[in-house]
């Protein structure tokens, strides 16, 4: 090792021909010239990586990787009328998709119907709208929901939305017991990153801790949760952020359940994460890494957890933020890059973002490219047929250590925030009333734009490499008549719909409320009855009163 050493300090030399005067990852980690085992020589094989499918999992969770099972091709659909988003999931499916993504629009994200007056204009853009469980039967209508997962991607009105597909799945002879999927309902992350919240951050928690029992209890292959790193990286964090925060937003959830009087092993091993995978492609790689490691280790640490709560399963997305809509084929590379990386990375499924998604709603065509970017990689690179490939790599094993270090250090500085150890979740809040994750990413999002700005950090096409020429690509168009034929069945179903049992679920729904009982069963009856989305968090806003920031931080009205 001393040789090792005295050879790595002759290439360290100052820069001589080379391309800049120094170099680091998108984090900001310092890169040197050459790695050697000198630099990770205090990892202790089994301790640290140990063999796929051991603890602490940073190699996997599973001993044979993609070998045995593939991830899951999850493709992001939903815009406009319900129908436009199953012809799109029927089409996927068609051509390979093995997993459901149902993204909502704007409007139901924020808990309104289609005619309420905040929702003019922003109809089905983005997402597919979602007023009643007559929408979810449209949505939902010949899909094969008992043979592939959903993902429901909303948070604020998590609950009700998953009431609703409960409720479709049902009235065609599914139980609940055999759904699978995972529900986003990332509540807490809104407050500093999308800003996309309909209640306080209290009864925003309290009703995730009513989706873990419910689940729990007659759900039990549902995920409840999937902690969304993706959406605070793309909001301007790094990857060392976006690990550590989500990470301490998961141990947060965690503490908040076993204080609702759950057993750690009863909910744990059904929270997920959705990470985002960006351009830098070995720091990508040791993040996932890293979270894993982080994660089990913490688990074992805080909470005694069993093995299977140890596991940190998650989802990765290719960064929408890095998506440029000038010459918009070169994202057809990035997006294979940061797909790549996320394989590499031993992710359970995956999301790929298409070339035009800078530009609008993707059209057949580039969905189609981004789901085959999926698929040649399993089918044809060959990054599928062993385990961690880059494991044991010594500037992929340096890049783990370094990030797992960093964020391991604002996990500390988030726990001070509270009451001290052990109490992360009363730290987790004191930081999101503070407006510490704000201030954080905030300097983090600036420091990257500038960059740009100074052309320290290249975006190709963008400032290097222009060309003065518009993007050649056919870019999708919603359907004029879609909001109509919508509005039309919201308004059928309010005519047709028995008043009494309507009313009498949401006034059931109201005095659950007051009563602080798990709101979930009443969500489920009122859907049934077919209360819309407005009307049910309606309630909620009546009984709760709605979330308002005061200068970036905590303000309730």
């Amino acid at each position: 090792m001393d040789e090792i050493r005295r050879r790595e300090q002759r290439n360290q030399t100052p820069p001589k021909g080379e391309r800049q005067a120094e170099f680091h990852t998108a984090s900001g980690i310092p890169i040197k010239q050459v790695y050697t085992p000198a630099d990770v020589s205090s990892l202790d094989y089994f301790a640290d990586l140990a063999n796929p499918g051991e603890f602490p999992f940073t190699r996997g969770l599973h001993p044979t990787g993609y070998r045995g099972k593939l991830w899951t091709m999850r493709m992001v659909a939903g815009y406009g009328s319900a129908e436009e988003s199953n012809a799109r999931h029927k089409y996927l499916l068609e051509h390979g998709q093995t997993g459901l993504n149902f993204v909502f629009d704007m409007p139901t994200i924020m808990g309104y119907d289609c005619d309420a007056p905040e929702a003019r204009g922003e109809f089905g853009r983005g997402g597919v709208a979602m007023c009643s469980l007559a929408d979810m039967e449209v949505l939902t209508d010949g899909l094969p929901l008992n043979r592939l997962t959903t993902s429901l991607i909303i948070n604020g009105p998590a609950a009700p939305i998953w009431a609703m597909y409960i409720a479709a799945a049902e009235k065609r002879g599914i139980p609940r017991a055999r759904l699978g999927g995972t529900l986003q309902n990332d509540a807490l992350k809104e407050y500093f990153s999308s800003n996309q919240y309909i209640l306080a951050p209290g009864p925003s928690l309290k009703l995730v801790m009513d989706t873990f029992e419910f689940g729990a209890k007659q759900v039990p292959l549902w995920n409840t949760i999937s902690i969304c790193g993706y959406q605070i990286r793309d909001s301007g964090a790094n990857a060392i952020q976006e690990v550590a925060f989500s990470i301490a937003e998961a141990l947060a959830y965690v503490e908040a359940g076993i204080q609702r009087g759950l057993n750690v092993d009863e909910f744990a091993p059904r929270l997920s994460f959705f990470f985002g995978s960006h351009n830098d492609f070995f720091e990508e790689i040791a993040k996932f890494r890293a979270a894993r490691r982080i994660w089990a280790r913490e688990m074992k640490r805080r909470f005694a957890a069993s093995e299977r709560s140890q596991w940190l399963r998650f989802h990765v997305q290719t960064s929408g933020s890095t998506l440029t809509a000038q010459q918009p084929e070169n994202n057809v590379v990035r997006v294979t890059l940061q797909a790549l990386a996320a394989v590499l990375g031993g992710a359970q499924s995956l999301h790929t973002n298409a070339l035009d998604e800078a530009l609008s709603i993707p059209t057949e065509k580039s969905a189609r490219i981004a789901l085959r970017t999926q698929q040649i990689i399993a089918q044809e690179s060959g990054a599928a047929s062993t385990v961690d490939p880059l494991g044991g790599s010594y500037y992929v094993e340096y890049l783990t250590n370094e990030i797992e270090r960093q964020a391991n250090e604002y996990l500390a500085t988030i726990e001070g925030m509270g009451k001290g150890r052990g109490h992360i979740k009363d730290g987790f809040m004191g930081a999101l009333q503070n407006g510490y994750f704000q201030e954080e990413i905030g300097r983090r999002a600036y420091e990257s734009h500038q960059a740009i700005e100074q052309k320290k950090q290249v975006v190709v096409g963008v400032n290097e490499y222009t060309v003065d020429e518009p993007a050649d690509v056919t870019l999708f168009t919603l359907d004029k008549h879609a909001e109509q034929r919508h509005l039309d069945r919201l308004h059928r179903v309010r005519r047709e719909r028995d008043a009494e049992k309507v009313g009498s679920a949401l006034d059931a729904l109201r005095m659950a409320a007051h009563r602080d009982v798990n709101l979930m069963p009443y969500f489920v009856e009122a859907a049934s009855a077919y209360a819309t989305l407005g009307e049910m968090c309606g309630v909620l806003r009546e009984v709760w009163g709605e979330y308002r920031a005061v200068d970036g931080k905590g303000g309730h009205c």
